[in-house]
């Protein structure tokens, strides 16, 4: 099972847990690291892997006392390795390192690559048996048949940290899954929550990159204001938790507080609450199944006050529509949504589209590819770039 048991590596309390991070130096990654360094004695760090930002990765590799650092980018390897000279930790470099360091033996493994890029490293470190925070949400959305074959395989255990998903988990903590009637994932709206059509077309990435709740990266900055991350959580929830689309819904709820929520056929609802704080659920997957401290502003809900809640509009929104499309199609058509995404939000922070043409070159791109089948990762691999290279494609038109 995917979720819920013990794994067989997990640490018993008073145990420092072994810990390898794969995307230290993105968002999720600091403030993994932020939360590593906070009870240095509870973790020994066996591996740290980054893109490309080396200076960072040094610091954080020193800091943490980690036994390898290794940088994605092989351009990047020899700053690493002047930076580390001399401190007993090992440097590697390449995309081959990044595998081997997912494969070293750890009790959790933080999988933070995004994109596509994570897809190899993820599935290695699933591949033997790991405990895995899946904060890579292309892992299930591309490959998720590739990865959930692979989980049972293996024995191992995924803990979702998309605070969201990680609202569900701990809604389920009892096990009683099969009273489930339905959940809900909310979403904030993101910084055009009440914004008209016509401003949303004249939408600079200045605008979307505004997030009015979360600190995040670009792309997932510009995810959350075309609501395409909801559409991507959608079919990530479908495959951790082994629900129908249909048993799944969005809410818009603004003020971020109620992360998602469980629906159960005795009319009960079971919801998770916390301040809009990545280092929650973070902490939460980092120490399950235990808990651990962390520095998060605590809930205030008298001070909140107010808690609203509406239906998503999909005229304004049609990337929620489209992922559940794709979601209902199957086979390979979520990996190709999630490609054409990628591609077509950075040739909006290109200025090279409109904000409005995002969902629509994602659309164009489904309806020309299809639903081809996705049942190896070395398909998902070609889906991924299929739908890259078509994207590219299309968008000289949309541009014109």
């Amino acid at each position: 099972m995917p979720l819920g048991a013990m794994p067989s590596g997990a640490v018993p309390s008073g145990t420092a847990r072994t810990i390898t991070v794969l995307g230290c130096t993105g968002s999720v990654g600091t403030q993994t690291i932020e939360l590593l360094a906070s009870q240095p004695d509870a973790f020994r760090v066996r591996a740290l892997v980054a893109g490309r930002n080396a200076k960072l990765l040094a610091e954080q590799a020193v800091a943490l006392r980690a036994e390898l650092a290794v940088v994605a980018d092989p351009a990047a390897y020899a700053a690493l390795r002047d930076a580390l000279a001399g401190t007993g930790i090992e440097a590697a470099g390449g995309p081959a390192a990044v595998i081997q360091a997912a494969e070293m033996d750890a009790d959790w493994t933080m999988a933070a690559i995004t994109g596509a890029a994570g897809l190899a490293p993820t599935l290695a470190a699933i591949r033997r048996g790991a405990c895995v925070g899946l904060a890579n949400k292309e892992a299930l959305v591309c490959a998720g048949d590739v990865m959930l074959r692979a989980v049972a395989m293996a024995g191992a255990t995924l803990l979702p940290v998309d605070s969201e998903h990680n609202a569900i988990f701990q809604s389920l903590a009892d096990g009683n899954r099969g009273a489930v009637e339905k959940i809900v994932l909310t979403a904030s709206g993101g910084p055009f929550r009440t914004a008209s059509l016509d401003d949303m077309a004249a939408a600079t990435p200045e605008a979307a990159l505004k997030h009015p709740v979360w600190s995040m990266g670009a792309k997932i900055s510009i995810d959350s204001a075309t609501m395409m991350n909801k559409g991507l959580e959608l079919i990530e929830a479908a495959r951790l938790f082994g629900l129908d689309e249909a048993a799944i819904e969005v809410l818009v709820h603004p003020q971020s507080v109620i992360h998602g929520m469980v629906y159960f056929h005795d009319g009960s609802v079971m919801a998770q609450l916390g301040s809009p704080d990545m280092r929650i659920p973070i902490a939460h997957t980092l120490a399950w199944p235990q808990r651990m401290e962390t520095l998060s502003r605590r809930l205030d809900l008298a001070a909140v006050s107010r808690l609203e809640f509406a239906e998503p509009d999909l005229i304004r929104f049609p990337a929620l529509r489209i992922a559940r499309e794709a979601l209902q199609a199957g086979g390979g058509a979520p990996t190709i949504l999630n490609a054409a995404n990628e591609v077509a939000v950075e040739a909006f922070l290109q200025r090279r589209i409109g904000f409005l043409d995002i969902a629509g070159t994602v659309d164009q791109v489904l309806q020309r590819l299809g639903t081809p089948k996705a049942d190896s990762l070395d398909e998902v691999i070609g889906l991924d770039s299929l739908g890259r290279r078509t994207a590219q494609a299309i968008i000289p038109a949309i541009a014109a």
